[in-house]
């Protein structure tokens, strides 16, 4: 029997007799002032930050505006199955929890709070390169859950392949390499603060944990925290990546190896050239290229170009359950979300994730339903309307 994530709203109601009330908001769009309240100014600006003028960030919500459910009746869809495979992996429903960073600045309990928290849902949890907790302790967090591993590509060819090992050993099936973050963009909600957390050794716990990182240096990072951190931030920014390196990444990971980032329909036609396995559609929240487009707006190219050759997956301003539905329908096989979740992790650790998360999946289970469609195969481009601009 297929899980009914609506019943979460029930869950509510019946926990709300007792006068006990969810841990943050239900509505993902007021989660992002509800966390300012709790957050010091530093992490919560660099958790909601964007390029620039913000202007990509803005996009992305307003590309998801521009395309409307159009419901059916009579349909059925009493009964709904969410569940499907992505990249090898049986999920109960097409969403994935999205690399985020340096989660202790949100957090005491980080990385390992969401792990946790994504493990009881059964969604991927997706360990971060800057994450503060190491990628052994995090797949003890996460115990039986999927989970998959994000790589900011290091410099350093041996720092590296011991990464892409490690991460295979501690039981992550899946490798998304970030291709849009080489260098950090123009963020002036940090640089108005001058507030960078990795110059104080946050997020670097993969590094610092990591036997060829350590062995290059003259000190340990416990020694020496400061040398520690120069010498990965040189090993980790500045250098732009070409597409005939891919084969090294092949070379060190015998799972699915999946290119996030990818906007443009050439770039994608190259990842399938490439062999790639998949491609996540992304601009990276906003966070890198000012005055970029929606990445709602790119999807339907790519997945006309390339959604029969590899796995096309989404993320870039998911906040409702009928963004999901939007972005499946036009061709996404699952989507990622980020902010939504951080901002539940810093109100109520590990309890305020799994609530956020919930609360995405119960939306989108409902709105499935009450659009008509019982499946996922049921959604394509005639389930939306484009309005007018």
């Amino acid at each position: 029997m297929t899980e009914r994530f609506g019943s979460y709203q029930n869950e509510i109601y019946l926990q709300g007799l007792g006068g006990q009330l969810p841990p943050c908001s239900t509505d993902a769009t007021k989660l992002e002032a509800s966390a300012r309240e709790v957050m010091a100014p530093g992490p919560f600006s660099y958790v909601a930050g964007a390029a620039g003028s913000g202007a990509t960030a803005r996009a992305n919500r307003e590309a998801f505006d521009r395309w409307r459910v159009v419901p059916r009746m009579l349909t059925g869809a009493t009964e709904r199955d969410l569940a499907t495979t992505v990249l090898g992996t049986r999920l109960p429903a097409p969403v994935a929890v999205a690399p985020v960073g340096v989660q202790s600045i949100v957090h005491p309990d980080a990385e390992s709070a969401t792990a946790r928290a994504a493990a009881s849902i059964g969604l991927p949890f997706i360990l971060s390169t800057a994450s503060s907790t190491s990628i052994e302790d995090v797949a003890a967090a996460n115990g039986d859950g999927p989970r998959w591993f994000q790589l900011y590509w290091p410099g350093d060819a041996d720092v590296c392949a011991s990464l892409l090992s490690r991460a295979k050993s501690a039981g992550y099936t899946a490798l998304v390499v970030t291709l849009d973050t080489w260098t950090l963009a123009w963020r002036p909600s940090d640089l108005d603060q001058a507030y960078l957390p990795f110059l104080k050794g946050e997020g670097c716990a993969v590094p610092f944990t990591d036997p060829v990182f350590r062995g290059l240096l003259e000190k340990t990072p416990e020694e020496d925290l400061n040398m520690a951190i120069l010498r990965w931030i040189g090993m980790l920014t500045g250098t732009d990546r070409t597409w005939d390196q891919l084969p090294f990444l092949r070379e060190h990971w015998d799972g699915p190896i999946v290119l996030k980032g990818i906007q443009h329909v050439a770039d994608a036609r190259r990842a399938a050239e490439a062999g790639m396995d998949g491609i996540v559609v992304s601009n990276h929240g906003g966070r890198q290229v000012d005055g970029a487009i929606g990445a709602l707006e790119a999807l339907p190219g790519i997945v006309a170009a390339v959604g029969d050759r590899l796995e096309v997956l989404f993320d870039s301003g998911v906040r409702t359950g009928s963004d999901v539905l939007k972005a499946l329908a036009l061709g996404a096989r699952a989507v990622l979300v980020g902010r939504p979740w951080v901002y539940g992790l810093a109100q109520a650790g590990e309890d305020g994730v799994r609530h956020v998360l919930r609360s995405l999946l119960a939306d989108f289970d409902l709105t499935m339903g009450l659009s008509g469609h019982r499946t996922l195969a049921d959604l394509g481009p005639d389930s939306l309307q484009r309005s007018p601009r």
